[in-house]
């Protein structure tokens, strides 16, 4: 049996539960003094206080009198794309915006066409070198989308890709397909056979080589419609597919409405979100998955936080890793701009991107939180506290990932 022993801990902070929360209950985080934690096979076997058990046959180390927490968890990432698209910063410093540039030929179908011209082994050596920088940030879990393919093929090599990553690469990674991410070039004239194509043929092909959990779609101005949506998600349940969705990043169209409506897992971004979509989404039992560097990064409005938590919705963070909108893998800088823009505790930011952001992928039972039987995914920081990592910015404070009881 492969044991691991974390002792010295200065301060142990975990949400605790197998469930997102939301309310003043985003806010309830367990900090335990003088802690230590015993992992056996790659699961938590016990956590303590004081003087830790006796482990002559485990790997001790020891934590120096600084913060543990959670492996960090980031529920939403488009993390399988060709190119980059740096030439769109001049684009946006003369005032372009998200729109102009997509529907001049740029945006997300540029970066479609590059991954269409992607080979599955450029797709992965891309994806793997981004995995490893996001896991030194603390990222123990993600989320990953397809949806710069748009077409069956070039969706199920994504997703393919998604697939081999997490069996090879130490992080566990949770895959969604997005199809419904934009109406390709050669469909702009025929939206409606590109739904079709969606609903009819890409979906049976997604379920049956069977490794997306998730559907998503980007219901938005220019891309797809509140019915275009619940068609597409709908389809999605029918084909065992949990719903997600890209709802009121730029107008609100309806998108968090129709969030709790078809019962998301999550509604992702929600930068304009009116009261009737966070009504809905309470009701759906929805998680708002709020990507707050995408805000940072595009000079927009963010999200109304403070409004979800009023009503009970719980609130994941996220960095929306793409080449367009928020090309950050830095899951710090969203714990710092939680804090500074949303007004969000060091205890409900910490709670966002671990258990709640777990949920928002189906992964609460397993990981977000440091308990007995979840999966021993654990940070040691380079701080005093939590409030230290929340304070400090432009630095990277880890000092030790853990992943399934190993040191990475």
């Amino acid at each position: 049996m492969k044991k691991l022993l974390i002792k010295n801990i200065g301060i142990l902070a975990t949400p605790l539960g197998s469930s997102a929360r939301g309310g003043e209950a985003q806010g309830a985080v367990q900090m335990t003094k003088n802690a230590w934690v015993l992992a056996e096979d790659g699961v938590i076997a016990q956590v303590g206080e004081g003087t830790p058990p006796a482990a002559a046959d485990a790997q001790v180390l020891d934590a120096g009198g600084n913060l543990v927490t959670p492996g960090l968890v980031d529920a939403h990432t488009h993390l399988i794309f060709g190119g980059w698209r740096q030439n769109e910063l001049g684009l946006k410093l003369h005032g372009k915006s998200y729109l102009e540039i997509q529907n001049a030929g740029g945006g997300i179908q540029s970066t479609t066409n590059a991954t269409r011209l992607a080979s599955v082994e450029e797709l992965a050596r891309k994806a793997e070198r981004a995995l490893d920088e996001m896991m030194s940030f603390g990222t123990t879990t993600c989320e990953a989308k397809s949806g710069y393919g748009l077409a069956a093929e070039h969706e199920l090599k994504a997703l393919q890709v998604i697939r081999d990553l997490d069996r090879r690469h130490p992080m566990d990674i949770a895959a969604t397909f997005m199809g419904a991410h934009l109406v390709p070039a050669e469909y702009k004239e025929r939206r409606e056979e590109y739904v079709r194509l969606v609903c009819e043929e890409m979906l049976p092909l997604v379920r049956e080589q069977g490794i997306a959990k998730f559907c998503d779609v980007f219901c938005e101005a220019d891309t797809f419609t509140v019915e275009e949506s619940r068609r597409i998600l709908e389809a999605g349940k029918r084909y065992g597919l949990t719903p997600k969705i890209h709802a009121d990043e730029i107008e609100a169209i309806g998108g968090s409405q129709l969030a709790g409506e078809v019962g998301a897992i999550s509604a992702e971004h929600l930068i304009v979100c009116p009261q009737e979509g966070i009504d809905s989404m309470a009701k759906g039992g929805t998680v708002a998955c709020l990507l707050p560097a995408t805000s940072f990064y595009l000079g927009a409005d963010f999200a109304p936080a403070k409004q979800f938590q009023q009503a009970g919705v719980p609130v994941a963070m996220a960095t929306d890793f793409n080449p367009g909108s928020c090309p950050c893998l830095n899951i710090q800088l969203v714990i710092n701009l939680g804090c500074l823009k949303y007004r969000f505790t060091p205890e409900e930011v910490l709670t966002a991107v671990t258990l709640n952001a777990a949920a928002a992928i189906g992964m609460a039972d397993k990981v977000g939180t440091v308990e007995p039987g979840k999966q021993a995914d654990l940070v040691l920081w380079d701080a005093p506290d939590l409030d230290y990592i929340c304070y400090r910015m432009g630095s990277n404070l880890v000092r030790q990932v853990i992943k399934k009881g190993s040191p990475v």
